[in-house]
């Protein structure tokens, strides 16, 4: 167990690393960030900064000689890099989470292999393997890359029909990158779990939220969800048994397409903090974030019990200009990220309005 004064160190200097931060600082513990970008948004809040590339050797060893203890706030981290860096101080999560999600196909293989349905999904190498598959999903899909892609990026969809591209030209449209393709299957809802599991295997989960997309991005997320009690049960059930496959120490977000039967399909998990476990910092007395620095110092998880219901809205772009106003509303909490410069599609902060109970 970490105890007062110890020292957390976050690959990544976003918005993510900058709660971890603030969540790190209120339990007493200091935080050392890595990341390349001096004037980030985690650089604000943090107690030192080492600007250097994730991968930089020299930077990673002075990182591990600063700290007890070590996380990441992204999950396209260098692997070679984590492994090093486990070999020299508590890496946690492991690099086992960050292997198994930065391939799209690594992970859906692991979810199925551990008991967690997915859609059905394809191995693509080349324009041949995506007109097979497409023609055994009827013609409908989603191609994604396997590696990286984030917010829709990456992604190319087939809807059966004269809209659609040719095979070649959707591998052309994502650069010829190892990719695999994804069944489209009808869903009522999406859903999320936000899970914690701490050390010595004792897991926590927030309540699942409501999540609604607009553009490939993260819009709102609700809670309650408004799915069937059995279906959240079911998918807290089904993130706790990912973390323990995992032997996962540390917050991880994993995400459900609801099918209209009620059945839930995984459709994919971050091992760490997540865009849809913000609206903790507002309906709940330990956040996802706090939850995770408990953790991974060792110290004892909090029930994630909600005390109120609420909407969580991210604030995309020019959005952010709306803050002032946000924050003249008693029943809203704003999270300005401190990002300098405010570009289309990009995560400027968040609020969360708190839905008042009635009786």
């Amino acid at each position: 167990m970490l105890q007062r004064g110890a020292t957390i160190g976050i690959i990544g200097g976003g918005q993510l690393g900058r709660m971890l931060a603030i969540a790190a600082s209120r339990l007493g513990f200091r935080t050392v960030v890595l990341e390349p970008q001096a004037d980030c948004p985690a650089a604000q809040l943090c107690n030192a900064q080492i600007v250097a590339a994730y991968d930089d050797k020299a930077a990673l060893a002075d990182l591990s000689g600063r700290c007890d203890v070590v996380t990441y706030e992204f999950e396209n981290i260098d692997l070679e890099a984590a492994r090093w860096l486990e070999s020299t101080v508590a890496l946690r999560p492991s690099s086992r989470a960050l292997e198994v999600a930065q391939d799209r196909l690594v992970e859906k293989t692991f979810l199925n292999d551990h008991g967690i349905p997915t859609v059905a999904f394809r191995d693509i190498g080349g324009a041949d393997d995506l007109a097979e598959a497409l023609r055994g999903f009827g013609g409908r899909g989603i191609l994604k890359t396997r590696r990286l892609g984030y917010d829709g990026k990456g992604q190319v969809r087939f809807r059966g029909d004269a809209t659609d591209p040719s095979p070649a030209e959707a591998l052309q449209e994502i650069c010829h990158a190892p990719a695999i393709l994804e069944e489209f299957a009808p869903f009522s809802a999406e859903i999320s779990v936000i899970a914690t599991r701490s050390g010595d295997g004792t897991t926590v989960c927030f309540d699942p939220a409501r999540n609604v997309h607009e553009n490939g991005i993260l819009a709102t997320s609700t809670l309650p969800s408004g799915v069937d009690a059995g279906i959240e049960s079911r998918a807290k059930d089904l993130a706790g048994m990912l973390a323990g496959a995992l032997a996962y120490v540390g917050t991880l977000g994993l995400e459900f397409f609801v099918m209209e039967d009620g059945s839930l399909r995984a459709n994919e998990f971050a091992p760490r903090v997540h865009n849809s476990g913000h609206w903790t910092e507002a309906a709940c007395t330990v956040s996802q974030f706090e939850q995770h620095i408990r953790a991974i110092a060792g110290w004892p998880l909090s029930s994630g019990t909600r005390h109120s219901d609420c909407v969580m809205h991210n604030l995309i772009g020019n959005d952010i200009a709306r803050v002032p106003d946000l924050a003249a509303d008693p029943d809203i909490l704003v999270h300005d990220y401190g990002k300098a410069e405010s570009r289309p599609g990009r995560k400027m902060g968040h609020f969360t309005r708190i839905v008042r109970r009635v009786g």
